[in-house]
């Protein structure tokens, strides 16, 4: 049987960093009222030029490197993201040729803070189809582009960054399973209203902003995490007990500690990087499966469960061996 499986990983972070201390001279809040409620403390944001093609072109060369790649190696490349350089084309052909990766299968899907599981476990499958032999798997976001910097509910909560692994086929195992799901009934619960066939005239305008009902967001987060949590396990036959690490969607510290304990995990077995980088949408599950692997805690062999939940809503898991 052919797996996929992690080759290398990389990530990017832009080089403004705004503090919780920032934030209390824009908006009525507190550093104690964010880390109390969100474990936020800093995060970093887009230079006004800077886009996500520009931040997943440099997370992929830290990644190429540690799976000792280089781009004529690359057979296919998949970016999820929520805010794509352009409406078209596609922001993977771009990262594809400023990186000199030869023609190539190549495209962008939307799935907000899941989209990195939802392209991960995509190039999984044409993996084990025999139709890729390495895949440039990225989730990046200018996510605070879309934020009301006078929204004291939102602002405080996002922060800018992409994330990239290689993945290729391995006769040792590596990805087990995915699992993702969507419900469209929670549309209103998080969104933003401006698109390229809605709304297109409030670009630019103060309707133009992430919109967020935060309580009712957080308790379908925690429900459909868990849940979908345990059946990953129970579908691949894995106890929670063998599980050495939950490497969790960096949303909220409440939710990340809800979920380890829904699996009876102490917090040390779960990679937490909220606190660097705030929310990056779908860069935040590459960008601390990375920190995880370069500060040697993630280990070859050792059993992962990923995890998100995003704007749709949508979810997704990916259970893997390192």
């Amino acid at each position: 049987m052919i797996y996929s499986r992690i080759a290398g990983t990389g990530r990017y972070l832009p080089e403004r960093i705004m503090t919780n201390a920032d934030l209390e001279k824009i908006v009525d809040t507190s550093d104690e009222w964010i880390r109390t409620r969100t474990g936020v403390e800093r995060r970093h944001v887009c230079a006004p030029d800077q886009s996500v093609s520009q931040m997943c072109i440099e997370a992929a060369k830290v990644a190429m490197e540690a799976a000792g790649v280089t781009a004529d190696d690359i057979d296919m490349v998949i970016t999820g993201t929520t805010t794509p350089d352009l409406i078209f084309p596609n922001v993977s052909t771009i990262i594809q040729h400023e990186l000199g990766i030869p023609a190539c299968t190549a495209f962008s899907l939307e799935a907000a803070c899941t989209g990195f599981i939802y392209a991960l476990s995509t190039a999984d499958k044409f993996i084990k189809a025999g139709e890729a032999k390495c895949v440039l798997v990225l989730g990046a976001e200018c996510i605070t582009k879309l934020v009301d910097w006078t929204d004291r509910n939102t602002c405080v909560l996002f922060g800018d960054g992409a994330g990239a692994v290689i993945l290729k086929p391995s006769d040792e195992q590596g990805i087990i399973s995915c699992h993702l799901g969507a419900d469209g009934q929670y549309k209103d619960l998080l969104y933003y209203p401006v698109g390229a066939s809605k709304n297109l005239a409030a670009a630019g305008t103060p309707d133009a902003k992430i919109m967020m009902t935060g309580n009712e967001v957080f308790k379908v987060a925690v429900k459909t995490l868990g849940r979908i949590a345990l059946e990953t396990l129970e579908d691949a036959g894995i106890s929670r007990e063998e599980l050495d690490w939950l490497v969790p969607h960096q949303a909220n510290i409440r939710i990340i500690q809800a979920m380890a304990k829904r699996l009876n995990m102490p917090m040390e077995k779960v990679i937490v990087t909220v606190q660097d980088h705030g929310n990056t949408s779908a860069a935040s599950v590459p960008m601390a499966l990375d920190v995880g692997i370069r500060d040697g805690r993630l280990k070859r062999g050792q059993l992962i469960l990923m995890e998100a939940f995003g704007g749709g809503f949508t979810w997704g898991s990916v259970l893997m061996r390192l």
